[in-house]
C-alpha cells in the first residue's frame, strides 16, 4: 500500500490539501477572471513542482511521488478533472472541490496539458524527446541546462534554458545549429546522422518543454499584491504574555517539527534563509532580526502559524496539526529565535 511518511504527511496535508497559498491568501473575486497559472503555483506546486515534473521539495516525503505531467501520456483531461475535484486513492492527492469550483478546475488542469503536458500528448515530440537524449544531452543536459565547462570546445554548451536563449534562438537559428553545427564551439554538425525532420524534432521538443519560461509567480504576487494587517501594537510588544487558552508549549517537540516542516522556508536558523526561500517573495519571516525579536511574543508566532498570512507563502498549519502542536512549535520560535536570538 502507498505509504505518506510522518512528514509528508504534515507537509501534505498542510501545504497541499490546507492549499499553502489558498488557505493564507485571497479567492478570485465571483466572476472575477480566472488565472490558472496562479492557481497551479498556488494549489500545485509545491507537490508537482514548478515545471510539472514532480521535482519538488515535497516529493521525497511522498510515496507515491507527485505525477510527472510531461511523461503522462495516458492521463486524459476527464480523469484529470476527476482526480482535482475528488482526489486519488493511495496517495498525498487530495480533492479540491472545496478550494476551487468547476471553471477553476477546469482552467487548471487545461493549463496542465497546455503547458507540461504538451510533450507527452504529442508523439512527435515524444521522438524528439528521445532523439535529443541520445544526441544532445551529454553536452545540454537533461533539462537544457548547458555546462560551465567546455566540452571539446573554447565555449561551454549553451545553456537552453536561459532567457538568453529565449530571446535569441528563433527556431531557423536553431535548426541551422543543429544541421550545420556552430564554429568555434564544440557544437557539430548532425545533417549525416540525422534527417531532417527528426532534427526539426529535436528542435521543438527543446523549444517546447526546456525553453520554457520559470514562473515569476510567488507569494504576494499571487494574491494581488495585498498583504494582511499587522497584530496590533500593544499585543506585539509584550513580550511576557502567555500562549493562548492556556496553552504551554513544548519546545523540544516543536523543534522537531520545525526542522522537519518549517526550516525549509525559514531557515535552520530563523534567519529567513531555508532553501526554499530565495524564489518566494515576500521572503519569509527572519525571526533573528531587530524587528521580529521586539515585536513576535508567544501570542502572535501562535496566531501566525495558525491562520497563516495573507499575501504569502505562509500557509494555515490549523488545518492539520492540533492546537498543542502549534503551541509546541510557536514556544521553539519564541525560546530558540525570538527570546535568545541565538539563530
Amino acid at each position: 500500500m502507498p505509504r505518506l511518511s510522518l512528514t509528508g504527511l504534515i507537509l501534505t496535508l498542510g501545504i497541499l490539501a490546507g492549499g499553502a497559498a489558498a488557505l493564507a491568501g485571497e479567492r478570485p473575486l465571483k466572476g472575477g477572471q480566472i488565472k490558472p497559472d496562479v492557481l497551479y503555483h498556488n494549489y500545485c506546486s509545491v507537490c508537482h513542482g514548478d515545471r510539472g515534473d514532480g521535482r519538488s521539495r515535497a516529493r521525497a516525503s511522498l510515496n507515491p511521488p507527485p505525477r510527472d505531467f510531461s511523461t503522462a501520456a495516458n492521463l486524459g483531461r476527464e480523469a484529470m478533472i476527476t482526480i482535482v475535484a475528488h482526489g486519488k486513492a493511495g496517495t498525498a492527492m487530495v480533492g479540491w472541490q472545496t478550494q476551487l469550483n468547476e471553471k477553476e478546475i477546469e482552467a487548471v488542469v487545461d493549463y496542465i496539458r497546455d503547458t507540461f503536458m504538451i510533450v507527452a500528448l504529442d508523439p512527435r515530440l515524444q521522438k524528439g524527446r528521445s532523439l535529443y537524449a541520445h544526441n544532445c544531452v551529454a553536452c545540454h543536459g537533461e533539462r537544457g541546462q548547458g555546462s560551465n565547462h567546455p566540452v571539446g570546445g573554447p565555449t561551454p554548451p549553451r545553456d537552453l534554458s536561459s532567457p538568453q536563449s529565449r530571446a535569441e534562438l528563433s527556431r531557423e537559428r536553431m535548426v541551422e545549429s543543429v544541421t550545420r553545427g556552430r564554429p568555434g564551439t564544440a557544437m557539430a554538425g548532425f545533417a549525416e546522422r540525422l534527417p531532417p525532420a527528426d532534427i526539426e524534432a529535436i528542435v521543438d521538443y527543446v523549444r517546447a518543454a526546456l525553453m520554457v519560461p520559470e514562473t515569476s509567480i510567488s507569494g504576494v504576487k499571487a494574491h494581488g499584491g495585498k498583504q494582511s494587517d499587522p497584530a496590533p501594537a500593544v499585543a506585539r510588544s509584550d513580550m511576557s504574555l502567555p500562549m493562548p487558552n492556556g496553552l504551554k508549549g513544548d519546545a523540544a517537540r516543536g523543534e522537531r517539527f520545525y526542522m522537519a516542516n518549517c526550516a525549509t522556508c525559514h531557515g535552520a536558523k530563523g534567519d529567513g534563509k531555508g532553501p526554499r526561500a530565495y524564489f518566494i517573495n515576500p521572503k519569509p519571516r527572519n525571526f533573528v532580526e531587530l524587528k521580529s525579536r521586539s515585536t513576535f511574543n508567544r501570542p502572535v508566532i501562535y496566531a501566525a502559524t495558525a491562520m497563516g498570512k495573507l499575501g504569502t507563502e505562509m500557509p494555515a498549519w490549523s488545518k492539520v496539526l492540533t492546537d498543542q502542536e502549534i503551541a509546541d512549535v510557536s514556544e521553539f520560535v519564541f525560546r530558540r529565535y525570538i527570546r535568545s536570538g541565538r539563530g
